[in-house]
């Protein structure tokens, strides 16, 4: 009964940026924790960034001063502005977001389908 769907991925020069975003939508009682997470071929997924409801960000240190989150809680619906990308940047980023639902009001994890990103001169 939800589904979250990223967009905004692409194909991007290095040192270029890309804003990623990701709306949740379906039978939602309240979001939680909202994130970002990659995986490039070969790699297990790894942690880009997370954010609270109230707006606290944690980052992984690979991107740490390059990558700024957000969300809007209107919207259902989180961001990931990647500025100074790297070639070790590219993957498939994944949206992640701590949800309880109408039906059974307990947090539990849930992941969108993914989007493309792709850095290249």
């Amino acid at each position: 009964q939800v589904q979250l769907v990223e967009s905004g991925g692409g194909l991007v020069q290095p040192g270029g940026s890309l804003r990623l975003s990701c709306a949740a939508s379906g039978s939602i009682f309240s979001i939680y924790t909202m994130g970002w997470y990659r995986q490039a071929p070969g790699k297990q997924r790894e942690l880009v960034a997370t954010i609270t409801s109230g707006g606290t960000p944690n980052y992984a240190d690979s991107v740490k001063g390059r990558c700024t989150i957000s969300r809007d809680n209107a919207k259902n619906t989180v961001y990931l502005q990647m500025n100074s990308l790297k070639p070790e940047d590219p993957a498939v980023y994944y949206c992640n977001a701590l949800i309880a639902l109408v039906a059974w009001r307990r947090q539990d994890n849930y992941w969108g389908q993914g989007t493309q990103v792709t850095v290249s001169s």
